[in-house]
């Protein structure tokens, strides 16, 4: 099939935020700039695990947080909406913005730079109120529109024997320190 044609029956689909996070951080950390991703901590945002935030999720939704405050954990699935579109057009980037680290493929890395900026973080549910939920750990900016939440269930996330990637074990190691 010629790419023209699959292009063809790529289906177009869209997403409606379903609602927004709310915290501190006005700027992301990691900034898709000119060719590459660019690291410029600032304040709290090394610190995101520990980090409070609110997903403030629409009315007409709040039915869906029914059951919720069973789990202690939540996937966050958000959209990161500070990248700019030429930052969407990225196919390899050094992680993290480090040039000491090997330029690679978008689709390797956890940059919120890619085709579609759809984010991924799992949380603390710390509580909710009505439709709104309080958590920590999540790295996404303040009002970043939340495309989906999921409860986290280790039977069907978690993996058995995992396998990353030198440099990506190499920032993890880092950030132990």
């Amino acid at each position: 099939m010629e790419e023209n044609q699959q292009d063809q029956n790529i289906l177009e689909m869209t997403i409606r935020p379903v609602g927004v996070v709310r915290n501190e951080v006005k700027k992301p950390a990691l900034a898709a700039e000119a060719d590459d991703l660019k690291w410029r901590p600032r304040g709290r945002q090394q610190g995101y695990k520990k980090r409070i935030s609110e997903l403030v999720i629409e009315k007409k939704h709040a039915d869906c947080l029914d059951g919720v405050e069973g789990f202690s954990h939540l996937l966050v699935l958000y959209w990161a909406h500070l990248v700019r579109p030429a930052g969407r057009r990225f196919t390899k980037v050094h992680p993290m913005g480090r040039d000491d680290l090997p330029l690679t493929g978008i689709f390797a890395t956890c940059s919120p730079a890619r085709p579609n900026p759809i984010c991924v973080t799992a949380v603390r549910l710390l509580e909710r109120a009505g439709n709104i939920l309080k958590v920590e750990g999540l790295d996404a900016v303040d009002g970043s529109p939340i495309v989906d939440i999921k409860p986290y269930n280790p039977g069907f996330c978690a993996a058995e024997d995992v396998k990353v990637a030198a440099w990506m074990e190499k920032i993890h190691q880092e950030r132990q320190r």
